[in-house]
Formats: C-alpha cells, sequence, structure tokens
C-alpha cells in the first residue's frame, strides 16, 4: 500500500497520543480514534479525525496503533470483554503499540495477538507532547521486521528524528525502558548540580544556558530548562509514570544480573519526592504535575526555598 492510503486506528488520546494522531491526519492519513473519554478525541474531528464510541469499530483499520499507560490497560484494550478482539470477526492485521510497557506484558500480548494471526510491532518513542508537536520525536521499534518496515513510512509521520528497528519480539521495550532509566537518572543528577551551582550564587538559568550551550546540553536539557527556571510543573511526564519505569529497568538488572546502583540511587531519591509532597496543601494534585518538580525536594534536603526566575528561556524545540 502507497502512503497515506492505510486506514489508521489510534487508541489513546493522552499528552502524547493526542499531538501523534494529529500529525497523521495532517499528513492526510484516514484515521479513526477511540478514547475511553471520548471528550478528548473530539478536537480532532475538526481536522478529520473519525471518532468512534466502541473500540471494535477499530476492527475495519489497516493498522491499529495504541499509546496508554499500562500494560494492564493494552491488554484489556486488546482483549477484555469489550476489547476489540473480543467478537472474533476480521481484525487489522498489524497492530503497533508505542506505550511503555513491562517485556513480560508485551510478550504476553505478542503471543495472544499472534494465535489469531496478528503482527505485533512494538514501537515505543522518545520525547515528550511537545516533542512531538515540533517533529523530534524519534521510535525503536521490535518484532516481525517485514511487519516492522512495513509500518515504518507511519510511525515517521509522527517521529520524524528516525525509527530504529532493533529485532524480533520485545527487544524496543528493552530498549525504551533503559531510555526512561537514563531519563530518570538525569533529571536528579541535573537537579543536583542546578542546586549546587544556586547555593554557591550561580542562577539557575545562567548555569543552565552554560549546560546547554556545553557539550552536555541536549535536547532533553533544553526543553527542561524553562521549567527548572521557572519552577512550572505543567505536566510531561509525572512522578508515578517515572518510578514505574525505574522499577521495570530494576526489574531487568536483576533478571540479567546487572547491577545499575546509580538507578537504584535514583529510585530511592524519586521516593523521597512521593514523601515531600504530604507536605503540599494537595499531595495528589502536585504529584500529577511534572517529575521535573523533583528540583524542589532536593531543594528541601539542602536547606533552600527556591523562587522562579521569571526568565524568558528557549526550549529548542521553537519552530
Amino acid at each position: 500500500m502507497a502512503k497515506n492510503t492505510q486506514k489508521i486506528g489510534w487508541i489513546g488520546m493522552g499528552r502524547m497520543g493526542f499531538p501523534m494522531a494529529e500529525r497523521l491526519l495532517k499528513a492526510g492519513y484516514d484515521v479513526s480514534i477511540w478514547n475511553r473519554t471520548r471528550a478528548k478525541a473530539e478536537p480532532l474531528a475538526k481536522e478529520g479525525g473519525k471518532i468512534v464510541d466502541h473500540v471494535s469499530e477499530l476492527a475495519h483499520v489497516d493498522v491499529l496503533f495504541s499509546i496508554v499507560s499500562t500494560g494492564k490497560d493494552l491488554d484489556e484494550i486488546y482483549f477484555g470483554k469489550n476489547g476489540i478482539t473480543a467478537n472474533g470477526g476480521k481484525l487489522p492485521p498489524i497492530f503497533v503499540d508505542c506505550s511503555t510497557i513491562a517485556v513480560e506484558e508485551s510478550a504476553s500480548i505478542r503471543e495472544k495477538l499472534a494465535a489469531r494471526g496478528i503482527d505485533f510491532v512494538a514501537a515505543p518513542v522518545s520525547g515528550n507532547g511537545k516533542c512531538v508537536k515540533a517533529g523530534k520525536l524519534s521510535s525503536v521499534t521490535s518484532g516481525s521486521e517485514k511487519a516492522a518496515r512495513a509500518v515504518e513510512p507511519i510511525i515517521e509521520t509522527f517521529a520524524p528524528r528516525g525509527v530504529s528497528y532493533v529485532g524480533e519480539g520485545d527487544l524496543a521495550r528493552i530498549c525504551k525502558i533503559a531510555h526512561n532509566v537514563m531519563l530518570g537518572v538525569v533529571i536528579e543528577n541535573l537537579c543536583e548540580i542546578t542546586l549546587l551551582a544556586e547555593k554557591a550564587g550561580v542562577p539557575r538559568h545562567a548555569f543552565l544556558a552554560f549546560m546547554n550551550n556545553s557539550v552536555m546540553g541536549s535536547i532533553f536539557t533544553r526543553y527542561k530548562s524553562p521549567a527548572l527556571v521557572n519552577l512550572d510543573w505543567t505536566t510531561t511526564f509525572t512522578p508515578e509514570l517515572l518510578r514505574k519505569d525505574l522499577d521495570l529497568g530494576l526489574e531487568l538488572s536483576r533478571e540479567f544480573d546487572m547491577p545499575m546502583p546509580v538507578t537504584s540511587t535514583t529510585r530511592d531519591v524519586l521516593q523521597t519526592h512521593f514523601g515531600a509532597a504530604t507536605l503540599k496543601p494537595d499531595p495528589a494534585k502536585y504529584l500529577a504535575g511534572d517529575f521535573a518538580a523533583l528540583l524542589e525536594t532536593l531543594a528541601l534536603a539542602a536547606g533552600m526555598k527556591l523562587t522562579s526566575e521569571n526568565k524568558n528561556i528557549p526550549t529548542g524545540l521553537e519552530t
């Protein structure tokens, strides 16, 4: 099938799913969308998205994409009482999942889909919603190489920085878990050194400008700098999701007898953030904010009281 002629099904309208599906629509794809909360998907109807009431209505598509929070959610959407496979009729020949889930969960799903003659491509992505909109997203894929290559042009529409095929099965899950472990380690250390510099007298914006211009700068350090400078905890990724991913990494470390002391320490530091949240007027709301708020927890441990520097900081995602 030529590019843009496939009928695409999309499951998941969260902070990532919405802009990813939006890019497909803008590229001219025929996209049918299901989300548990229909209202979250409805804005895409203006861009040509076909919003459906039941996930079973996606059975007619050529490729089915999903991006949800947990493996349990994915399994329920695929195989639950009201899941897409429940009626036993015609199904898309390729399912592509962009979620971050455990290897074992993914392997179980793969096995159940294979029994129905369906190819399953694991295709987790690197970046956040702002990266999607700026065209800075990338992806890693695994599964049948034939199936992965077939859907690669579609994935490149929302992940134009590149799609890396890494092999059969669920190796892409390993890569994404490792990626998010590094995410946790980097944000924890970035917060540490930023506070160290500030306590010594260097403003956060000045220190981070130096870091971002150095060999250590990255897309990640640049787009997190405004949050760290202005204490803006608008959610891109929650502490709870980061904790889940660090736990997945540590589970793999035990399975493969791979010592990961830095990851273990990072996980412990992150846990203190959950304790520190109890000091806030609304702990649940605070923990629903961005994981970069770890800066405040580390500042508390250092006896520092932070204030916003109110600086207009470039994110590196400007277009």
